[in-house]
């Protein structure tokens, strides 16, 4: 097998005979051996029909169907684990990705050797308040906080080795962060590629302008899960230390304060300096307890290291 088209669709219905045909055209005048796993993520119209009626008609069409929506991350992993090709094509259902950008794609992973292509879509056709220049500011923060260096981390437009596919765990929202999952996971050949962009030509758009907060809250998640996730302790304990130092000291000012400088003025607890030291070393100890266990957890975990193993040898 050397491709899978994974193709997560929520009430799709109308474009996926149009899609099914461009693939498979695509496919057979590169004589590609391929799958194209469509993955029904809850749909209330009649696309899981659709799916099954292309299936009969084409053995490569395999079909997952969701009893409710879970989300693209979801739908996405559960596709992964599926697949079975060498190059794991990702790509929407609603024709606003062009498969003719397919086989370069899979060539510059096959031949050239990316972990990951991803899509750039450089010129756009949606609205420019709307969603351009959100993802804009969205795409200018994930990069400054990841490090990967990409134009559009959004693009449902992907090519992965297996490999990646394989050893790594797409959940929550996580799917706008597939590359940084895999950068995080060892996998550093990513790369991107301009792809062509078509205006969307069935059906509106699932994704309300809650997905870029939702995105930027996720964008935090993984950053420090990626920063800290194995060693809490640096965070935690840093901060509860300097807490803690912090109310510590205004605890040394306020004894010297009322033993020797000024022993008849007003009573300790009437100052403002002592609340201020008792809630500083009290979240400077609660912060150095949480990084305390969070370490304990991280070292009690069992199979924890994920190892990608190129090469094999039958002994």
């Amino acid at each position: 097998m050397q491709i899978s088209i994974v193709i997560p669709l929520l009430n799709e219905q109308e474009s996926l005979i149009e899609l099914h045909d461009w693939i498979a055209s695509v496919m057979q005048s590169n004589r590609f051996v391929y799958e194209v796993i469509f993955i029904d993520d809850g749909s209330t119209d009649d696309s899981w029909k659709t799916i099954e009626k292309l299936s009969s008609a084409n053995a490569n069409v395999k079909g997952i169907r969701f009893l409710k929506n879970y989300g693209k991350s979801q739908a996405l992993h559960a596709g992964f684990k599926a697949a079975l090709g060498e190059v794991v094509i990702t790509m929407d259902a609603d024709l606003q990705d062009n498969p003719e950008e397919i086989p370069e794609l899979y060539k510059m992973v096959k031949e050239e050797g990316f972990h990951i292509v991803s899509g750039w879509k450089k010129k756009r056709y949606d609205s420019v308040i709307a969603k351009n220049i959100p993802s804009k500011l969205f795409n200018w923060a994930a990069r400054r906080t990841s490090g990967v260096r990409l134009h559009d981390f959004n693009c449902g437009l992907k090519a992965f080795n297996q490999a990646v596919v394989k050893n790594i765990e797409v959940y929550g929202e996580m799917h706008r962060y597939i590359p940084v999952l895999a950068k995080n996971a060892g996998f550093s050949k990513i790369t991107e590629k301009v792809v062509q962009h078509q205006a969307r030509k069935y059906g509106s758009t699932k994704f309300g302008a809650e997905r870029f907060i939702n995105g930027f809250l996720d964008l935090i998640t993984i950053w420090f899960v990626s920063k800290f996730g194995r060693r809490p302790m640096h965070l935690f304990g840093a901060l509860g230390v300097i807490m803690f130092l912090i109310g510590f000291g205004f605890s040394i000012y306020l004894g010297v304060d009322k033993l020797f400088l000024n022993p008849t003025g007003r009573l300790i607890t009437d100052r403002p300096q002592f609340y201020i030291a008792l809630t500083a070393m009290i979240i400077g100890t609660q912060l150095f307890l949480a990084g305390f266990l969070g370490e304990i957890m991280v070292r009690s975990r069992k199979n924890d290291t994920r190892y990608s193993i190129s090469n094999k040898i039958n002994i």
